[in-house]
């Protein structure tokens, strides 16, 4: 396991952020958990898809209308994973531990598992943002390249044209393949697995059980074998172009910076402090879009959502005028791109660029400890 830490001998930044962030919420009297805002989405996802997939399996209905409502769950279903499952799984849905536990098994009915989740996301990619070697969100090599200290493959130079398909089957691969490879090797990307308590283990194979016969047994029972395969393959294709490219947009894009652990054996110290990490490595997008931050749950805020994780994502667009101002006391770029649109252009530019045979990577502030 490689041991990767940061120069957080000066923590002025972090702690100015974190004083004033915690000062708006005192004399604004609000909970950095979720309130109603988040709550009615929540009222409106979750029925909204199950109406949805009732309609499809006893509704008899156009062809072309049965493929539009598949669309349309698929992406319901990405919604519930950025708004509902995210929040509660890093524990800002509400201030009962209990309910947020119960929320965030809503990864489980979107087919993948909350506690391995959990580990990847809240632990690893969160501490060790674009570290190449330790981040398991840009660990997709050789198949895709997502920085220069990756090793290069002469089918990376089309990854930004065939990334689109891969996208499309990543929320089917996690449900039917990733999560199991990483439940029996006890291990993300070299990070050792927290032990799994027997609760979790029932969880894992009850609910792996539940989506195949919900998503798969049952359609299949009652509209048949091709609709059903083609239902599910097309609601998925949606979830996952959606919340991989949604995901991206925070990390692989042009102007944000990785880190090389790769060939490191050991212990590796980067320069920067924790705080001032996540801000050369993440960028905003589309911040002045209500429409983009109510779908994708605020992670249009992905600066504001790793520097204050525990807080519901429908804080985020005030306090990153907080972030902000902090930021250009300190001297530290603040990264964002106007609109989703540049966004996801940035983010096609950044894996053609990453495609090429070049060797360099974009950060060179580490240092072996």
């Amino acid at each position: 396991m490689k041991k990767v830490s940061f120069s957080n001998g000066d923590n002025s930044f972090s702690e100015a952020l974190h004083r004033e962030v915690r000062k708006y919420f005192e004399e604004t009297r609000q909970s950095q958990t979720g309130d109603y805002r988040l709550y009615l989405k929540t009222a409106f996802l979750i029925p909204a898809s199950l109406g949805i997939y009732l309609s499809l399996l006893f509704i008899s209905m156009p062809t072309t209308l049965a493929v539009l409502l598949c669309l349309i769950m698929g992406f319901f279903w990405a919604c519930i994973g950025f708004n509902i499952m995210h929040d509660a799984c890093h524990g800002s849905y509400s201030n009962n531990k209990t309910l947020n536990y119960i929320m965030g098994l809503t990864m489980n009915g979107l087919g993948s598992n909350a506690f391995i989740w959990k580990q990847k996301h809240n632990i690893i990619h969160h501490t060790y943002t674009n570290v190449d070697g330790v981040d398991d969100d840009i660990a997709k090599s050789p198949v895709l390249r997502h920085c220069f200290s990756q090793p290069w493959k002469p089918a990376h130079k089309y990854q930004h044209i065939y990334m689109v398909p891969l996208y499309a089957i990543s929320s089917v691969l996690w449900a039917l393949l990733t999560d199991f490879q990483k439940y029996f090797k006890k291990d993300i990307n070299g990070t050792p697995m927290q032990h799994f308590p027997m609760k979790e283990h029932v969880i894992f194979w009850a609910t792996k059980v539940l989506y195949i016969v919900f998503y798969l047994a049952i359609p299949i029972y009652v509209v048949g074998v091709g609709p059903a395969l083609a239902g599910y393959f097309i609601a998925n294709a949606a979830m996952g172009l959606t919340m991989a490219l949604v995901f991206q947009l925070a990390h692989v894009v042009d102007n944000t910076q990785f880190i090389d652990a790769t060939h490191v054996d050991g212990k590796m110290k980067i320069e920067d402090a924790w705080a001032i990490h996540q801000l050369r490595t993440t960028s905003n997008f589309a911040m002045n879009s209500k429409l983009v931050s109510w779908f994708v749950g605020g992670l249009n805020f992905q600066v504001e959502h790793h520097l204050f994780p525990k807080v519901s994502h429908v804080h985020y667009p005030a306090i990153s005028k907080i972030v902000q101002r902090v930021c250009q006391e300190y001297g530290v770029e603040y990264k964002y791109i106007p609109s989703l649109g540049s966004a996801i252009a940035s983010h096609f530019r950044t894996m053609k660029r990453f495609g090429s045979r070049e060797k360099e990577f974009s950060l060179t502030t580490a240092a072996i400890a």
